[in-house]
Formats: C-alpha cells, structure tokens, sequence
C-alpha cells in the first residue's frame, strides 16, 4: 500500500471508530423533579401521582434514556409550586393537578387524566354531630345551605361557587381539618380516597371529624401531568404522555390505580349514595371525554 492509500485508510478507521464511540455513548440522565407540597408527614395525597410518573418514565427508558425522579427538599404551597415551574431554573420541572383553562394556558399539560377522573367524585368529612343535617339532603338545593371547606385558589372553589356553594378557604391543607372541627364550614369535600385516607390518618387528633356516608357530589376533574413551556419541558411532555400511553395498553395504569384506589373505592360503597350531579363550567374543549378508557366507571369500580 502506498503512503496515499495508507493515509486514506488509516482516516476511514479513525471515523468508524469515532462513529462507534458515539454510538456507544450513553444517552443524557433525564433529571425529574416534583414538589414535596406540604412539611405534614401525614400528607399522603399525592403517593399515587408520583408512581404512575416514575412508571412512565421506566416504560420509556429504551427510547429516551435513563432518568433520576426526585422530590424536591423545599415544602410548597400550592401558590409556590405554580410560581417555581413558570421559572427558568426552578427546584421542579414537573406538578400534578386538577385541570383548568388557566393551567393549561401557563403549562404545558399531559392530556392524560392521572386519577381516570376519580378526584371528581367527591365525598364529605364532616363533624359527627352534623350527620342528621347530611342525612335529610336531598338535592343540590338542600346541599348549597351548608358551607364547604377547601384550600386557598384549588381549582374546586370556582367550580362550587359557579355551583351556588358557600365556600370557605383555608390557606393550609393541614388547617382545614381544625377548620372544619372548629365549625368554620360544614364539610371538607374531598376525592373518594382522599377523604377515607385522611379520615384514618387524622381520626386521632380530630376524633369527632367522620365520613359522611349518604351522599356522593361528581363533577368532571381531570388531573394531569404540568410541565414548563420549554424544551425540557416538552421533551419531558413527550415522554410522560409515551410513558402513560404504554402503561393504559398494557394494563399498568390500571393495576396501579387499583393499587392505590381500589380499597377506598370499594369501601366508598358507592351504589348506595345519593349522587349529586354538578356541572364544571371551566374544563377544557381538549378534554379527551371520547376516549373511555381514559375515565373511572363507578358502576364496575375501574
């Protein structure tokens, strides 16, 4: 071989080494951060959120690459952890929460509801001593006599207040619970398993809070996966709603919300409560409502 040709050679060799050195490279470590939402160790709320995220983030790794998913050490108000994923460089990248025109305006929504629209099926914690009053409603009508609790801006109060409802805001989720025992509202209304959960976890600091067990308030709610409006963010957008389309084909999503629900729903006795139908005035044209699959059918409990 000449010097020509062994030159040539000896280039076509460093390229296809370099090509299998790039090949070879690992994939970027996508970095996931969500909020820890409140300094309460009884603040169970979200657990079932963050599994189905950390879920569709494994189902994705093949095609996206490996990932880190991490809470974020700083608790946050719900006001906070809006403000921290609209900044460039904020401690999370990612929050999970019931939908509203606004949101989706701001953020960038995974139009996949976490929770098959169960948070839109709404129980009642209420003081033992009100049960009778509970008891005799029998329409919405009867329903809008008695104050509701709820957290400062959750997308509910509009909803109920649109509704005719008496809204009471507490500025902490941990508050409500001595607000309610302190007669500042008539009940807490909240999800089927939120209400069961924090009934079990606060019955001994708030021994005369009790479920109320006639009456069931739906109203369409989906929650959804937020993330910021940048590249990261739709990336990481693309890979959750790839993640979740995954686990609702192969089953996962439904194992896991059986997991997480199923007890409480089962336990919610759903078939003999009073279902108070009330409209959402503010969900969203893009809402997936054809797609069935997607939603909590209470008659089978899926």
């Amino acid at each position: 071989m000449n010097l020509s040709g062994y030159r040539k050679s000896a280039v076509r060799h460093l390229l296809l080494a370099a090509l299998c050195l790039s090949s070879a490279a690992p994939a970027a470590t996508m970095r996931v951060v969500y909020p820890l939402t409140s300094a309460d160790d009884a603040d169970s709320r979200y657990e079932y959120d963050w599994a189905v995220l950390r879920v569709a983030l494994q189902k994705t790794e093949t095609r996206y690459g490996p990932f880190e998913l991490h809470q974020s050490t700083h608790p946050m108000s719900s006001q906070r952890v809006a403000l921290e994923l609209l900044m460039p460089g904020g401690r999370i990248n990612v929050f999970a929460r019931a939908t509203s025109p606004e949101l989706e305006q701001r953020y960038l929504p995974v139009r996949l509801p976490i929770d098959k629209g169960l948070l839109g099926y709404r129980m009642f914690l209420v003081r033992d001593s009100d049960l009778p009053r509970f008891a005799a409603v029998r329409t919405l009508d009867d329903l809008r006599k008695l104050s509701v609790g709820q957290g400062k801006d959750w997308i509910d109060v509009p909803i109920l207040r649109h509704g005719g409802f008496s809204v009471v805001e507490g500025s902490t989720y941990s508050g409500l619970f001595g607000m309610l025992s302190a007669g500042r509202f008539d009940f807490f209304s909240r999800g089927i398993d939120e209400a069961q959960r924090e009934y079990r976890e606060r019955r001994s600091t708030q021994p005369h809070m009790v479920i109320e067990p006639t009456l069931l308030l739906q109203y369409p709610l989906p929650v959804y996966f937020f993330l910021r409006r940048d590249a990261e963010g739709r990336l990481l957008a693309q890979r959750i709603a790839a993640g979740m389309e995954i686990m609702i084909r192969d089953g996962s999503l439904q194992a896991l919300f059986q997991q997480y629900k199923g007890a409480s729903i089962k336990a919610g006795q759903l078939q003999k409560r009073r279902v108070l139908q009330l409209r959402n005035p503010h969900l969203p044209p893009a809402t997936p409502l054809s797609r069935s699959e997607l939603w909590f059918d209470p008659h089978t409990g899926n």
